[in-house]
């Protein structure tokens, strides 16, 4: 069986809770509390309730930038679990100056790969690579320090 990075484990904690918020009426709290009650670090603890926070704070505003981006789709023919996975990942590029978007971007994909169907990553990996191309052209994203903003390898060198 393959190691998962805590992170991975604290990201998929963080996807159970907001699709179990979705699905029932039970208070948010009360979900993150019984589905982080098993984790043993503040530091983890204090991630996974800072995406959950922000993705809810922000989620129209997502949504909206999902929305954007499946043009042919309607959002709610979008299967909820890649939903929040789209949420997850534009929050952290957006949100969380400290993670590379191309961390964000893998583990998305790698979440969608082992929690929803099998064209999820690609579909995710899509959606999320046009936002990422376009928070850096518009100078929107905020990332700071070594492989953060990385420029794009796709990028075709000048030809002088």
């Amino acid at each position: 069986m393959k190691q998962k990075f805590k992170r991975r484990l604290i990201r998929e904690k963080v996807l159970q809770v907001l699709f179990a918020y979705e699905m029932n009426d039970e208070s948010l709290q009360f979900l993150i509390d019984e589905i982080f009650k098993e984790n043993e670090s503040e530091v983890d603890l204090k991630f996974g309730n800072e995406l959950i926070n922000k993705i809810r704070i922000h989620q129209d505003e997502l949504d909206e930038m999902i929305k954007e981006r499946v043009a042919n789709w309607e959002m709610s023919r979008i299967a909820l679990i890649d939903k929040i996975l789209l949420r997850m990942g534009i929050c952290e590029m957006l949100y969380f100056p400290d993670i590379p978007p191309k961390v964000s971007i893998n583990e998305s994909i790698e979440i969608a790969k082992e929690y929803s169907t099998a064209g999820s990553g690609k579909f995710i990996n899509g959606i999320l690579d046009v936002i990422l191309s376009n928070e850096r052209k518009s100078g929107k994203l905020k990332k700071e320090g070594r492989g953060l903003v990385e420029e794009s390898i796709t990028k075709k060198p000048d030809n002088k």
